[in-house]
């Protein structure tokens, strides 16, 4: 199937309804950090089945579509990417897919964008070829917050697979970062080691860092915890 059709099924599926509201949650007024996205109102499961559909679409139509000012056409590339990385047969294609999206990062530029992808991509590569796992100390470092995103909800990949020592060191590293979206993404990922893994490397964490925390990052982090466990950290 064309470029030229996805577009026009996506443009056939906008809700105009959907435009303000899609457009104050993901923050596009200015001097926020969506600024300047452009929303048609599709919903995500939606985009999903276009992507489906749409899976043999060439690269070459992928990257335009994350050129897309329109953020439904750059998820609905991702999701496609996503797609290719899941069907590829050998690590070659898998790497390429890896390779392609870390040099369009500039596209991933909303929370949606990177929390949907970043760990089924980024993640699983990394997982399945440690010796590049210093990708993630570069992207950490990065000034800017969506690739430092990235790296920390790449993490998530290895958690899932029972792996905590990424998502602790990149915690650590980010524990000074000044922006919301950070403290979120660094809370979520510990609640998901205490919670998938082990609570004790959580406790251990918090017991070591709590006073360092963020509060949106320690509110995140002990949402799973007891009630009185959660008390005793936020009155800490």
């Amino acid at each position: 199937m064309s470029l030229n059709t996805l577009t026009k099924e996506l443009k056939s599926l906008g809700n105009k309804g959907d435009v303000e509201i899609l457009q104050r949650f993901f923050k596009t007024a200015p001097g926020e950090y969506g600024e300047g996205d452009v929303f048609i109102g599709i919903r995500v499961p939606v985009q999903r089945k276009v992507a489906q559909k749409h899976v043999n679409l060439a690269f070459n139509d992928i990257q335009k579509l994350l050129n897309n000012k329109i953020h439904e056409f750059r998820l609905v590339g991702l999701l496609i990417l996503i797609n290719k990385y899941e069907d590829a047969d050998n690590d070659r294609e898998k790497e390429r897919i890896f390779n392609f999206y870390l040099k369009n990062t500039k596209a991933i530029n909303n929370w949606d964008l990177v929390d949907l992808s970043a760990d089924k991509i980024v993640g699983d590569f990394l997982f399945h070829n440690p010796k590049k796992k210093n990708i993630l100390d570069e992207l950490v470092g990065s000034n800017n917050l969506w690739e430092r995103r990235i790296a920390m909800i790449s993490t998530y990949a290895f958690i899932k697979k029972g792996k905590h020592k990424e998502a602790v060191s990149l915690a650590k590293r980010l524990l000074g970062d000044e922006h919301d979206l950070m403290h979120k993404a660094v809370g979520w990922m510990l609640r998901e080691m205490g919670k998938r893994i082990d609570e004790k490397l959580l406790i251990n964490f918090l017991d070591n860092y709590s006073h360092k925390m963020a509060r949106t990052t320690l509110r995140y982090s002990i949402e799973k915890l007891p009630e009185a466990k959660r008390q005793y950290y936020l009155k800490k």
